[in-house]
């Protein structure tokens, strides 16, 4: 009790990070002291075990027809009663099972909890199952519900402290905590029976099904279900079958966890394996829901490759992401995402499955360039037309052409075919049969609805900040940095220089002239300036407006000034870069050690690109094995590659 009193924050309800020993003084902490142990004969065993020691030292009670709650320190009565009840033997059936193998199951054998029954102090252990007992006995299964509604706010899992009922126990983990509290189980299932009583009797039937069944094979017809709304495992977040173990074992009924969709160690399952497991819950889904119709998945969860297997398993099953939002818990709301890599938050994922129109016309177009169009024509549709941060406009990703050639070119991977058309002459094709927007595509009608609510709102419109770790986001913080302010290399290397502190270890560092060279047009001074330049030149200097594009004195300000090629005009620089990058590609693909520690993203990706293009998935595998499984399984473009790859060998 001395040592309690030193130990223990009673205000707080826990233990404190340090504290001075009651005979000496020292300063303590739990991890600086060693644990005292008792030895005991398990009756349900046969056998004796060792735990570690847990002694009472305080009672909290009430007395009947006196107001409010007393406390006192246990005295001899009271250890006298706990010690009887601890060598006697419950006269009721209960499983005394092993925790079955798992990182969460397994957690507290260090401290002799091994077995289900070990999570209960001996008389509510008593207690729970002479009720299961009772109901067994009167044959009213039903009540199992009412009694696995408080199981785990009956053991030993509980906190000490000021905590609601039932959530007293630290969720997602098995952690029995250092300092717990024993509830009163006849209290709380009385409780809860008259408040689950309540909601029975006003349930009323609405005619829908309610079934428990697996994703992976969901007992529906075909295109039957017009809307789902999927809250998926993430990864390792949640260990379910592990947690659902003890209470399963009162109903004898255990999970099987071989098809378990998550990320275990202990079930042999990584990041491979949860993707496909996720890939066969999602094609079970996109096989019920109507075509053109929508399913929602939340997703929460900090991992970038949980983020990826997420989005490849959904497309390999056939859907089409067209937008990411945050979800504001607190408000109910959503909000702009306008980076669609963004796990730190709560996200919804919007999908569609395509019109069955669409999928008809798509067999007849997939190897035409009519196919492309098509494919984006639909894809628009579907795309939302604004997102609001606050009251001002924020960018949406999704219709941005590098965005679009992307989706457009999953959607043919996905469906075996190859790519009929370069991103150049994408976004040459795009501009031609699409309108633009502040560097966003729409629709005809869309575009009206789109200048209409610009309009209203003010017309501000927030750019998104741009985080440079990769020759990729580089490439697209110098493109929004010289579209609006076409800049000289002096201009410009400062600036980035700024920017780049946070470049990836693994990625090749890329000289600004390289990036430049490789991907913008300089003005050398000679002809007509460039459109971009003289726009800009024309709106930011007064003595240069009016001129036309080959005056002298306009083609000495823009002389040295990078600017973004036209898309028309950009089709040999692709060339160029692409030579660039295949050639480093090739040294990477005959490279002898067996991991890459530092190259460049880039290169692999135009790499598996043409590998695939040529069929040549070996050589696909083979590049993916030498990278870093992290990176690969965190880049959702090598990620696609790798695993269409993957499939298409095996199929052979």
């Amino acid at each position: 009790v001395v040592f309690w009193e030193a130990a223990v924050d009673k205000d707080a309800g826990k233990v404190r990070d340090e504290f001075p020993c009651p005979h000496c003084q020292a300063q303590l902490t739990k991890r600086k002291m060693e644990r005292a142990w008792t030895t005991k004969y398990d009756s349900a065993l046969k056998e004796t075990i060792k735990q570690i020691k847990q002694v009472p030292v305080l009672i909290n009670y009430t007395v009947p027809g006196v107001k409010g709650r007393f406390e006192k320190t246990p005295d001899e009565n009271d250890l006298a009663l706990i010690d009887k009840i601890e060598n006697s033997d419950i006269p009721y059936w209960f499983h005394a099972n092993r925790m079955m193998e798992g990182k969460e199951t397994r957690r507290n054998d260090k401290f002799g909890i091994t077995h289900v029954h070990h999570f209960y102090t001996k008389r509510n252990l008593w207690v729970l199952v002479a009720l299961r007992q009772r109901v067994n006995d009167a044959h009213l299964l039903s009540l199992h519900y009412w009694l696995n509604s408080l199981d785990h706010g009956l053991g030993k899992r509980v906190k000490h402290g000021n905590y609601s009922f039932p959530m007293s126990t630290l969720t997602g983990t098995l952690y029995i905590p250092s300092m717990g509290r024993e509830n009163n189980p006849l209290y709380f299932y009385n409780t809860r029976y008259n408040k689950q009583t309540k909601v029975f009797l006003n349930t009323r039937a609405q005619g829908n099904p309610i079934t428990c069944q697996s994703t992976e094979s969901i007992k529906l017809q075909d295109s039957s279900v017009d809307y789902m709304f999927v809250d998926p495992p993430f990864g390792s977040n949640l260990n379910y079958s592990e947690l659902s173990y003890a209470w399963e074992a009162w109903l004898k009924v255990f999970t099987n966890n071989k098809p378990e969709a998550i990320e275990n160690s202990v079930q042999g399952k990584g990041p491979l394996e949860y993707r496909r497991l996720m890939t066969a819950c999602f094609k079970e889904a996109y096989r019920v829901l109507k075509p053109g119709r929508w399913m929602t998945v939340e997703f929460s969860n900090t991992k970038a490759s949980v983020w990826n297997s997420i989005q490849t398993a959904l497309a390999e099953a056939g859907f089409i992401i067209a937008n990411i939002s945050a979800l504001d818990k607190q408000q109910g709301s959503f909000k702009a995402v306008t980076t669609p890599t963004a796990v730190k938050q709560d996200l919804i994922i919007s999908a569609y499955k395509p019109n069955g129109g669409f999928e008809e016309r798509f067999q007849k177009e997939a190897q035409t360039e009519e196919g492309v169009w098509d494919f984006v024509r639909s894809h628009l549709k579907y795309l939302p037309v604004i997102k609001k941060q606050g009251s001002d406009l924020v960018p949406v990703p999704e219709r941005d052409p590098r965005i679009l050639f992307d989706q457009m070119v999953a959607f043919f991977v996905r469906k075996g075919y190859p790519v009929p058309i370069s991103s150049q002459e994408f976004q040459v094709g795009l501009a031609q049969r699409f309108i633009e927007r502040d560097g966003m595509y729409f629709l005809p009608n869309q575009v009206a609805e789109y200048d209409r609510k610009k309009m209203l709102g003010g017309g501000k419109q927030v750019q998104q900040s741009l985080f440079v770790s990769d020759e990729a986001s580089a490439i697209e913080w110098l493109r929004n940095l010289i579209r609006q302010k076409p800049q000289t290399f002096q201009d410009i290397n400062p600036l980035f220089m700024k920017e780049i502190g946070g470049w990836q270890k693994h990625e090749k560092t890329l000289e600004l002239s390289e990036l430049l060279e490789q991907n913008f047009l300089r003005y050398d001074g000679t002809g007509e300036v460039p459109s971009q330049i003289h726009s800009y030149l024309s709106s930011n200097f007064k003595e240069l407006r009016n001129l036309p594009k080959e005056d002298p004195a306009l083609r000495a300000k823009g002389k040295d000034r990078w600017y973004v090629p036209d898309p028309n005009k950009a089709g040999d620089l692709e060339k160029l870069r692409e030579r660039a990058l295949m050639r480093e590609f090739e040294e990477y693909r005959e490279a002898k050690q067996k991991r890459l520690k530092v190259f460049r993203l880039e290169a692999v990706r135009t790499g598996f690109k043409k590998a695939w293009q040529e069929r040549e998935y070996a050589t696909i595998i083979a590049v993916a094995r030498k990278i870093p499984d992290k990176i690969l399984q965190e880049d959702p473009k090598l990620l696609m590659w790798y695993d269409q790859a993957l499939t298409r060998s095996g199929e052979e």
